[in-house]
């Protein structure tokens, strides 16, 4: 089945909101129903059996929520994703446990993001279906052992695909400013992220972010990294939590929200925001090792900062440092996973040897790469992951 060829069914109350979608998803391409709440969305869903839904999540009498744990009760696997208003992460969080494909936030400012998400859906539903069928053959010859590896090995093709997409450009020019970035997983999925976006015209934010653990858990905290980090963009661009976006308010909030969903994960992080204008860097520090190197001009050397890991303690504070950035430079993130690949017995030894290493690679991630010979390397016992900005450099 083409994802084209698909049957949409839209649940909203709004009959504006709903009227628009599928005027839209219908000049895609796609088949759509529409209900006007969760009870007759149910009803048409039994009657009409659609390939994906799309739904509010809040609703009169059925809400969004509800309605996933009817249809799951059903026994059919139907990809939904929801379009919400409230933008509460809680919820958020609840309808990506039920099984929900997506979650976006309305207003939706471009309905191609909608489109995309609904192709993808339909996409990996359609995977799903035929890995099941050749699951089904081999069940005669070793039924348990070949299904169990079978879904383990799918599972982490989608959690790698899905980290994948979330990924940067790389590398991502703005202005002046390069970007670029690497991850080598120790498994199959990693724990470490990055990430680098537009504030606003006149800033720029970016992160390094290394989760406690490996494998799948830890994957999945760098999806809610994502979630998390999006959310408060977009509220900051509409004026509402954290309209400034200062590196401290942002690991503050990130603090609280893997606190309040008990997942037994913990971050160390490094973000900041560059103000174009000011060509000011601020930013801070999570509890990560090691400290960014800043080189210029031949020189390398560690900004200074400290701060507790995210996602610990509960009254956790996180401050903000500001530097002028020279007008040749580039600013090296890494996790601690770059460790395990630097002479030296001790720490201390490792860390003073690294801003030699970044002085010989010239700064750049290229260098980096030659210089610790990261086309090379083997099974590594830590994640690796390395951010490097830039300006001017020769």
């Amino acid at each position: 089945m083409h994802s084209t060829s698909a049957t949409l069914l839209i649940i909203d109350d709004d009959d504006v909101v709903r009227a628009s979608l599928a005027a839209y998803l219908e000049d895609s391409g796609f088949t759509v129903l529409q209900a006007s709440n969760g009870l007759q969305g149910l009803e048409v869903f039994n009657s009409q059996q659609p390939d994906l839904v799309v739904c509010d999540l809040r609703m009169p009498q059925v809400d969004g929520l509800e309605l996933i744990r009817r249809i799951n009760a059903l026994g059919v696997s139907v990809p939904i994703i929801v379009v919400s208003g409230a933008g509460v992460m809680t919820d958020a969080v609840e309808a990506l446990r039920l099984g929900a494909a997506d979650y976006l936030i309305k207003p939706l400012e471009d309905l191609a993001v909608l489109e995309h998400s609904v192709r993808r859906a339909l996409d990996r539903a359609h995977l799903r279906l035929e890995n099941q069928r050749y699951r089904e053959k081999l069940e005669t010859a070793n039924r348990e052992l070949q299904a169990s590896l079978h879904l383990l090995q799918e599972d982490q093709n989608a959690g790698r695909q899905v980290q994948m997409n979330m990924l940067p450009e790389t590398p991502w020019q703005v202005e002046e400013l390069n970007f670029a970035h690497q991850i080598i997983p120790s498994l199959y999925l990693s724990g470490d992220f990055v990430d680098y976006f537009r504030v606003d015209e006149r800033r720029i934010a970016f992160y390094l972010a290394d989760v406690s653990g490996h494998g799948a858990s830890s994957a999945f905290v760098t999806v809610l990294l994502k979630f998390m980090t999006t959310r408060l963009l977009y509220e900051s661009r509409r004026g509402g939590t954290l309209p400034e976006f200062k590196p401290s308010e942002v690991l503050g909030h990130i603090n609280r929200g893997l606190i309040n969903c008990k997942l037994g994960k913990h971050v160390t992080m490094l973000g900041g925001v560059i103000d174009e204008q000011t060509n000011r860097l601020t930013y801070s520090i999570g509890g990560h090792l090691p400290l960014p190197v800043l080189y210029s001009q031949g020189d390398a050397s560690y900004l200074t900062g400290r701060g507790l890991p995210v996602g610990l303690f509960n009254e956790a504070e996180y401050n903000d440092h500001e530097i002028e950035l020279p007008q040749s430079f580039s600013l090296t993130l890494l996790s601690d996973g770059i460790l395990d690949l630097l002479p030296g017995d001790t720490l201390k030894e490792k860390e003073t040897v690294l801003p030699e290493l970044i002085s010989r690679a010239g700064g750049s991630l290229d260098g980096l790469r030659q210089v610790l010979g990261l086309a090379n390397i083997g099974d590594m016992p830590d994640d690796i992951a390395l951010l490097v900005l830039s300006r001017n450099l020769a």
